[in-house]
């Protein structure tokens, strides 16, 4: 740890970062090819050498999480991405669906320890852990990241606010480590029994949208609140600095954001899916598509880190939704623009008239076009989606940027 900052691979130059990144990915891919049997068979065409630029890596297949619990269901326990043996492993989890993830051997092997320096926490502090600890990784990605900090940790886990504001009061943590909303529950219960939880002054918080009405009234409190992006898949992603403008990326991992339903990387700015490719040995996932959707900043932080920042969470990127009885999913309007060029953006929009459903495909053109594109475009709504659907061509303005690709306007209940 050097000054502000964990270590100086955050403060390089973004050039230097690139270089190193795509020069160390395929012996990743090598690796996960050799050691994975899941990988092995999605990568089967792929020549890892070859893969040495973000253009190259485009052309890789992804890997979506909505599609593990059917991977793993198929091939237990973890459909063959792991590169370690279930036998080998420290820990298994099971998140929601259930989705089982592993856990290897090795110090902050989620590489917390970055996100909890960057919010404040030090050698020798006490962190109080509102993380689950049964089931779901959360609890031991961030203790395992403490530990590497040289922190002590308090396992409170969830519930049990009372007894979680009394042992606040009576042990005195430098910081708290959870969800936003179980944090102003325990300000609010401590407030309520007369306990000084004065010593709570930093918080790094996760798992859920973190409203900037929330954070100023934790900061009410006395909790200078700053969020990470992580997953129990990928473990950390992306972090805040005290700068607090966007998610600084983590220095192990590759973020691409796409098109939804695609694996076709969106220009800085656009709003699209969150890809990530980790240098992690054990869990070597490659493209991994993880169904949130954010967009990358442009520039480096103020605060000096020099890594790709993100909006943080915007949403979810799985728009599929259900129309006169059928699916109809983000790769299928993907399917459409593909199959017109003269398409540069396109949003699906579902609505209901007269108890019926509608679909219109608002299309944006690179140049205006006759009418008989709109006809043709129709054709092949028809053809993909299997449903009928109208075809209005707008402007490039009246499509926000927000990654939407199916926005359904229907009114339920």
């Amino acid at each position: 740890m050097i000054g502000e900052h964990f270590d100086s691979l955050e403060t390089r130059p973004p050039e230097a970062r690139e270089r190193d990144l795509f020069a160390r990915l395929p012996a990743l891919l090598g690796h996960a090819k050799a050691r994975a049997r899941g990988f092995a068979a999605i990568l089967a065409s792929v020549e890892p050498t070859a893969v040495t630029s973000r253009a190259a890596l485009a052309h890789l297949p992804v890997t979506r999480k909505s599609s593990l619990i059917e991977l793993q269901r198929a091939t237990p326990p973890f459909a063959g991405l792991t590169a370690t043996a279930p036998s080998a492993l420290k820990r298994v989890f099971a998140s929601p669906g259930p989705i089982y993830d592993p856990e290897g051997h090795g110090v902050d092997w989620w590489r917390f320890a970055r996100a909890l320096f960057a919010a404040g926490f030090r050698k020798g502090d006490l962190l109080h852990n509102g993380f689950a600890y049964h089931f779901t990784p959360a609890g031991a990605m961030v203790e395992s990241g403490a530990e590497a900090l040289g922190c002590a940790v308090f396992p409170g886990g969830v519930g049990q606010t009372e007894a979680q504001a009394r042992a606040i009061a009576a042990l005195r943590p430098a910081g708290y480590c959870g969800t936003p909303s179980f944090l102003k529950l325990i300000h609010e219960k401590g407030r309520e029994l007369g306990l000084d939880l004065g010593s709570l002054t930093k918080a790094l918080v996760s798992g859920e949208a973190l409203p900037a009405a929330l954070r100023v009234e934790l900061a009410g409190f006395g909790t200078a609140v700053l969020q990470c992006y992580a997953s129990a898949d990928l473990g950390l992603i992306a972090y805040e600095s005290a700068a607090r403008e966007g998610m600084i990326l983590d220095e192990q991992v590759i973020l691409e954001i796409v098109r939804p339903g695609t694996g076709d990387p969106l220009p800085e700015g656009e709003v699209g899916e969150v890809v990530v490719t980790s240098f992690n040995q054990d869990y070597p996932l490659i493209r991994f598509a993880t169904g949130d959707l954010s967009a990358i900043l442009p520039g480096a932080s103020p605060c000096g880190r020099t890594n790709q920042r993100i909006k943080g969470w915007l949403g979810r990127a799985d728009q599929t939704t259900k129309v006169r009885g059928m699916f109809v999913h983000p790769s299928q309007i993907a399917d459409i623009v593909r199959r017109h060029p003269e398409i540069t953006k396109a949003r699906l929009v579902v609505d209901c008239a007269a108890d019926h459903d509608t679909m219109t495909l608002l299309c944006a053109l690179a140049a205006p076009r006759d009418g008989g594109l709109a006809a043709s475009i129709a054709e092949s709504v028809q053809a993909v989606c299997k449903l009928r659907g109208e075809v209005a061509i707008v402007a490039a303005a009246d499509l926000p940027n927000d990654g939407k690709v199916i926005e359904d306007r229907r009114k339920l209940g």
